[in-house]
């Protein structure tokens, strides 16, 4: 039996860059790098159901914190 240790591959939903999906060990995801607060996260989650890269996700917590 073989085991992959391998995390998947998807496309960001925002710029469709590569991702290295990593949900099963968050913390070492690339998304975990940026920080989002509840209100951050509501209105990204707004606009996108899928994963996004961590440049777009600095890019989106930007935009909201402008609109605010």
């Amino acid at each position: 039996m073989h085991l992959s240790s391998k995390h998947e591959i998807i496309a960001c939903e925002r710029c469709a860059s590569p991702v290295e999906c990593k949900a099963n060990a968050y913390t070492k995801c690339q998304c975990s790098t940026v920080q989002l607060s509840i209100n951050e996260v509501q209105y990204i989650s707004e606009l996108y159901e899928g994963c996004l890269c961590a440049k777009c996700l600095a890019e989106l917590q930007q935009e909201y914190r402008e609109q605010v």
